[in-house]
């Protein structure tokens, strides 16, 4: 029996060198091994600029690997063209009905950035988004925090005159259309540089409850069309207690035949019931939406629906 000893552990020792997860992606792998590589991050959850190089586990992943699950069209959004890269996992965040997968990508002697790749709970892909990258020369720190949603909140911050910190933030989270999109702009920089932009301005408003319902030029709703004549497109911004007060949020919008609508994305704990009537709309928040406004102000009010200029014939 003692001689066979040397000979099981042996055995014992190839048999876990033959079990090592080849990810260089040359072979084939299971995509239970390939998710088990990454920790699970429980939010909030931080990471700048400054240390994103220290970010993610030491587990190398091949871009090959990488193809095996995503697409390369996922890979162009966060990196472009260059398929010379290392890749380490950083970790997951794992929802009711998707899952979150960050990775950091590095090109060598160029910079590193920060991906976000979200898949089904089957794990099929169903988006890519950049979240943070190592080579802005702007003179901000830049750095992206997540929260339980998740929301990606992606910040750049330096000290301007005086001493005085300015800042801009931009809030993303995916939506149920299968879309990353901006649910919070937060700035208090230069107005001239950072002034009220709708984003949906310049889209058609040919169907019946399109247009925009204002209050004056900070405060309004924009309502715009969609492929779908009942589903509209939708951006709304208000000022409150002489503007110390701001929220804005843009989504879409489903409005049934008694004019109501009711703002709800997978994702974004934040709900709003609109009512249209005759040229009035109101809204009225039911949800959790502190991502899209200050703490002191809320999303309740009414708008009147401006007319549209008319357009004068031309002469025969």
């Amino acid at each position: 029996m003692k001689r066979c000893l040397p000979v099981l552990l042996l055995l014992m020792i190839l048999g876990c060198k033959e079990q090592k997860l080849d990810l260089s992606g040359e072979v084939p792998i299971k995509i239970n091994d390939f998710v088990a590589v990454f920790p699970t991050i429980t939010p909030p959850f931080i990471v700048a600029d400054t240390n994103l190089s220290k970010s993610g586990d030491t587990i190398l992943i091949g871009t090959k690997a990488l193809l095996q699950f995503f697409p390369d069209s996922s890979l162009t959004t966060i990196v472009g063209k260059t398929r010379k890269l290392i890749i380490h996992p950083v970790g997951k965040i794992e929802k009711e009905k998707e899952n979150y997968y960050l990775l950091r990508f590095s090109v060598p002697k160029k910079n590193s950035r920060l991906g976000v790749f979200v898949t089904d709970k089957k794990n099929n892909y169903l988006a890519s988004k950049e979240l943070l990258r190592t080579d802005n020369e702007d003179g901000y720190v830049h750095f992206v925090s997540i929260n339980r949603e998740p929301t990606f909140l992606i910040s750049q911050e330096k000290f301007g005159k005086e001493n005085t910190l300015q800042f801009s933030r931009t809030g993303w989270v995916y939506n149920s259309a299968g879309l990353f999109i901006v649910v919070i702009n937060d700035s208090n920089e230069d107005p001239k540089k950072t002034g009220i932009i709708n984003p949906i301005d310049t889209l058609p408003k040919k169907n019946k409850y399109s247009g925009d319902y204002v209050q004056d030029k900070k405060n309004y709703l924009s309502i715009r069309d969609t492929k779908k004549a009942n589903t509209y497109l939708f951006f709304i911004h208000f000022e409150k207690n002489g503007g110390s007060c701001k929220g804005e949020l843009k989504g879409e919008l489903t409005i049934n035949s008694s004019g109501k609508a009711q703002y709800k994305a997978n994702g974004d704990p934040c709900v709003i019931d609109f009512r249209f009537e005759a040229r009035e709309v109101s809204f009225k928040e039911q949800g959790s939406c502190g991502n899209h406004r200050g703490i002191k102000c809320f999303f309740d009010d009414s708008f009147i629906k401006k007319k549209e200029p008319r357009i004068p014939k031309k002469a025969k």
